[in-house]
């Protein structure tokens, strides 16, 4: 049979937003949950773009019954004249060419949050309908279109002494796996904006549900730390600068609590920077300097030098940074890169710090003690970290004793069970498979590493055999290339305790590997409820799935499995480990702000938003008691 001919008749060129439907992924990331809200932000980082010129103080976000979302602003509205070039209006070009937009030359938008101007022509091309009003020089002009095409020309619908832009569109069902918004998401990036973004008013509404919520704030970034600590003991109010240079502006707020995390959170023109960069690194040593120059000078470090993890023990900084030409790299695309942008940052924080520290003396003082303080609790905890690793816990090999480990050395196909107690470690190690699978069983609960000091939670015999045998290290020793398992699973039971064994150690995941989370590394396992037995084996996995099952069914035999340990190796294999059958949940961080509430809120000291949670909550939870 003779090879197929390759010819220039097998090209294909996908018109105008053709490929946007064809390759949907490319451009909003998924066409899950996280694609469909990405839609919203693309046309709300439109408005913000009008804020940050100058020219839009408020925007309006409804969510309609038929999960069609309207976003509305009173900018200056999108440019209706004809364009000499493409002899089209320019809102049709904005609407249907990708990278068509005012963001590229810099004349309209100095700084802009948009990413790569796609940002509405990918929204049209994934809706199934979207409708635009723009009100500008006292007219109101409407256009619509379906699935990126236009419909009709431009009209002139009324007068109007208003300026803005009004966007209504109703996501594609051929595109989205589900078209279903959830407001509590939508909300959580809408309030980082506002915090952004001072004085600027963001209302997000629910005609699904009735609700409606409204943020704004005066004070910015301040408001902000505030925000991220209200759960916490402060030692001192907000310091805030804001400096620009060479066309970049610098914002920061930093304040210190009395707990022992690090929270920097860093933003480049609005967009959570999630793994870093150069901004946070200008940060991070500016940051390291100032404090060890005045507690030298001060004599709060006798001896020796503070270390950035020292400096930055209890801190919670937000770094806000707005640039004409960002350059992002890493994973997701979410680190800056741009180089010069470092050099900026550590040279104001410098200076700005500096002088607050000397016209804040009392301050200054308290932030220095504890980073000292740090200092010392850190000898400490090498000593007791060395001295566990000299305990008998650990074997010849410098494993700890109680791993069961696999024997394939190839880490990229290899997976790391992380079980509760000696019954339930024991039917793992006898259920999994001995080549690529290794079993870790903790004794009872592992400390809550969100009211410990480091020392403490170093000197805690499970975790140091955690940190071993997951092999990366943690903190500024912290390195990914050492990890020894591709997939690090928690397989607890699915009671009550189970649960709080898992968020035991999602807290310690994310306070001290969360590396290990952004890059995919860390699963939940997902064991049945419920074995129905009718002729043959039947597993459930949830409430909702056995009243299904057993109106199917007639007196079926059910038995509730209460624990791990109760499942015989062969059903533990079948049910939960083997990778053909099992279930496992990705955990991943979708919002690092609010992940960050949430797990000071439920495992802080504080008990009244804790119990404020749970009031909140409980209708959304399913316990098992």
């Amino acid at each position: 049979m003779s090879a197929k001919k390759y010819t220039g008749e097998d090209i294909r060129v996908l018109d105008g937003l053709e490929g946007v439907r064809k390759r949907p992924a490319m451009y909003i990331g998924s066409t899950g949950k996280e694609g469909l809200h990405h839609l919203v932000y693309e046309i709300v980082d439109n408005s913000v773009d009008e804020a940050l010129a100058g020219f839009c103080n408020k925007i309006k976000i409804t969510i309609h019954k038929n999960n069609s979302v309207t976003v509305e602003d009173n900018g200056r509205g999108i440019p209706v004249d004809i364009n000499k070039q493409y002899k089209k209006t320019a809102l049709e070009l904005v609407l249907t060419k990708l990278h068509a937009g005012g963001k590229f030359d810099h004349k309209a938008y100095l700084i802009s949050g948009g990413l790569h101007g796609v940002g509405v022509s990918v929204v049209n091309a994934l809706s199934e309908g979207l409708k635009v009003q723009v009100k500008r020089e006292g007219k109101i002009y409407g256009q619509e279109y379906k699935r990126g095409k236009l419909i009709g020309k431009l009209k002139i619908t009324g007068k109007t002494k208003e300026t803005g832009t009004k966007i209504t569109f109703t996501p594609d069902k051929e595109i989205f796996s589900t078209i279903e918004f959830d407001f509590n998401t939508l909300a959580t990036r809408m309030r980082e904006i506002a915090f952004l973004n001072a004085g600027l008013r963001i209302i997000l509404e629910d005609e699904r549900k009735n609700k409606k919520e409204e943020f704004y704030y005066s004070g910015g970034l301040v408001e902000f730390v505030k925000w991220l600590n209200k759960n916490k003991e402060t030692l001192h109010k907000p310091i805030y600068f804001k400096k620009s240079t060479d066309s970049t502006i610098i914002e920061i707020a930093i304040q210190y609590n009395s707990g022992y995390q690090e929270n920097i959170f860093g933003f480049v023109n609005t967009i959570n920077t999630v793994e870093g960069g150069t901004h946070i690194s200008g940060f991070k040593t500016a940051l390291t300097r100032v404090i060890n120059d005045y507690a030298k000078k001060q004599n709060v470090l006798k001896t020796g030098n503070l270390t950035g993890d020292d400096v930055r023990e209890g801190l919670t900084a937000v770094v806000s940074i707005k640039i004409p030409e960002p350059q992002f790299e890493g994973q997701t695309k979410t680190k800056l890169g741009n180089s010069e942008v470092k050099g900026y940052v550590d040279s104001v924080i410098s200076k700005a710090l500096s002088e607050f520290f000397e016209e804040n003396p009392s301050v200054a003082k308290k932030i220095a003690s504890k980073a000292a303080e740090s200092a010392k609790a850190r000898n400490a905890a090498k000593k007791a970290r060395d001295l566990v690793r000299r305990k008998s816990a650990f074997s010849l090999s410098g494993l700890p004793g109680k791993l069961a480990d696999c024997s394939s050395k190839k880490k990229d196909k290899t997976e790391l069970y992380i079980v509760e107690g000696e019954s339930a470690g024991g039917s793992a190690k006898q259920a999994r498979n001995k080549e690529f699978q290794a079993v870790l069983p903790l004794k009872g609960k592992i400390l809550n590493v969100e009211k410990a000091a480091p020392v403490k939670v170093l000197s805690s015999e499970e975790i140091a055999n955690l940190i071993t045998a997951i092999g990366t290290g943690i903190g500024e020793q912290f390195n990914i290339d050492k990890l020894r398992y591709s997939k690090i699973i928690i397989m607890t039971d699915a009671d009550v305790d189970g649960q709080h064994i898992k968020t035991l150690l999602l807290t310690f995941f994310f306070r001290f590997m969360p590396q290990l989370i952004e890059s995919g590394h860390i699963f939940i396992a997902v064991p049945p409820l419920y074995k129905v037995r009718k002729r043959s084996d039947h597993y459930v996995y949830s409430e909702e799935e056995l009243k299904k099952l057993t109106s199917k069914l007639s007196n079926p035999q059910i038995t509730r499995f209460k624990g791990l340990g109760e499942m015989n190796p062969q059903q533990l294999w079948e049910t939960t480990m083997n990778p053909r059958t099992r279930i496992l949940k990705k955990v991943n961080i979708e919002d690092a702000v609010e992940a960050d509430r949430i797990f000071s809120t439920l495992m802080g000291d504080q008990v009244e938003p804790r119990k404020q949670f749970i009031i909140e909550k409980a209708h959304e939870a399913f316990l098992d008691i």
